[in-house]
């Protein structure tokens, strides 16, 4: 009964913040979260703590939801058209979750005078508000650190002031995330495979704060300009949860780059023994796997909203044309010409790609190079060792 009065009373002063300038006495923090294990996770998290005393209130809002319940879940990720939504807990419970995972959380109390603080929890009550609750999410411009970010420098306005814009030596969007995908090879290949060119991009200083780590990093630099005085946006760090980081340590032997590097060694001792059963299921099971990745440049470049994902350059090398080779293989049809297509364009691509605005992984090459070995092999190159006689 007493935090259904305290709830009450805190919608109450927030929704009337005027009225009542003098009674509500508010703290407000910064809530860093370590990275977790699991995918979602390793990047981190960052949520806004308020603090009423006299209300006895003691809240945490938390922009990085999502609900798995919602009806095709995979589809409307896939498509980028998953909403997230705005939660809010108590702080105890929002510290039950991050104990269990063993995921330090740093607090830092935000310098916010009486009047910012009624803004901040003013926006706050809007985004509350039954119909703004949910959001589309964007992972570089419109996230659960992005939502902090830009409420803050809505609450401060102009007295809020960012350090000098240094434009040299800008780290890239893709760069910004591959420091914490870094220890997860598989997921580093995965995510380097399906980011288009916009990952490219040169990420300022503000666009860095999209990663709840780098938010934190960036708001510790920002200072308030009142009365004269310079005051710091955040103060200093305090730990609530103690744990470490989750020390990952990945297998050299188990890498993308080193598994498809001894398939290719595989891929070219089959094709030199010249059994043509062998060699025949191999295509199919090689061409089969290509016309998955094929497919999914198609739907990522031209069929999702995930802006950073379109523009992707790998859909040179994994091209349609290989769902025909594919379709060639199971009908029993030569298709030397789709074959002959896809290793030209193979061939252009491993030449060029360094000239290319977009970064490619290196586990791809090996593959490409086993796109190119059977590829020859079908299109009947009088100067290829490996065709059959």
């Amino acid at each position: 009964m007493k935090k259904i009065f305290s709830l009450i009373s805190f919608l109450f002063l927030i929704n009337f913040p005027e009225v009542f300038p003098q009674t509500l006495k508010a703290d407000v923090y910064l809530l860093t979260c370590g990275p977790g294990t699991e995918t979602y996770s390793i990047y981190g998290h960052s949520a806004l703590r308020i603090v009423i005393p006299e209300s006895s209130i003691d809240d945490v809002y938390n922009w990085g939801v999502f609900d798995f319940s919602t009806s095709n879940f995979a589809w409307k990720f896939a498509k980028g058209r998953l909403d997230y939504m705005l939660d809010d807990v108590t702080f105890k419970g929002f510290l039950k979750g991050y104990f269990f995972e063993k995921r330090y959380v740093h607090s830092q109390k935000i310098n916010l005078d009486e009047d910012e603080t009624l803004r901040l929890i003013s926006l706050i009550n809007v985004n509350m508000e039954l119909g703004n609750r949910q959001y589309r999410y964007d992972f570089f411009y419109d996230d659960c650190s992005t939502r902090i970010r830009d409420l803050l420098e809505k609450a401060i306005g102009e007295k809020l002031l960012y350090p000098p814009v240094k434009e040299e030596n800008m780290p890239t969007f893709r760069e910004m995330v591959s420091k914490y995908q870094s220890p997860y090879p598989w997921l580093q290949f995965g995510i380097d495979l399906i980011m288009g060119s916009p990952g490219e991009e040169s990420a300022n200083f503000r666009d860095r704060m999209f990663l709840p780590l780098d938010l934190q990093s960036g708001l510790s630099e920002l200072v308030i300009k009142r009365n004269g005085n310079m005051i710091p946006l955040l103060q200093n760090t305090e730990l609530v949860l103690d744990f470490d980081p989750p020390v990952i340590k990945s297998n050299f032997l188990t890498t993308p780059a080193t598994l498809f590097t001894l398939l290719l060694i595989f891929v070219i001792i089959l094709s030199a023994l010249k059994n043509k059963a062998i060699n025949n299921l191999m295509d199919i099971i090689i061409f089969f796997l290509f016309s998955i990745f094929a497919g999914l440049m198609i739907f990522f470049n031209f069929f999702t909203d995930h802006q950073q994902m379109k523009w992707n350059l790998n859909i040179i090398w994994l091209n349609p044309v290989i769902i025909l080779c594919l379709i060639s293989l199971i009908f029993h049809y030569a298709g030397t010409i789709w074959f002959r297509i896809v290793f030209y364009v193979s061939a252009v691509f491993l030449l060029i790609q360094f000239a290319l605005p977009q970064h490619f992984n290196l586990a791809i090459f090996p593959l490409l190079l086993i796109l190119l070995v059977r590829t020859s092999f079908r299109s009947d190159f009088n100067w290829n060792p490996l065709s059959e006689e």
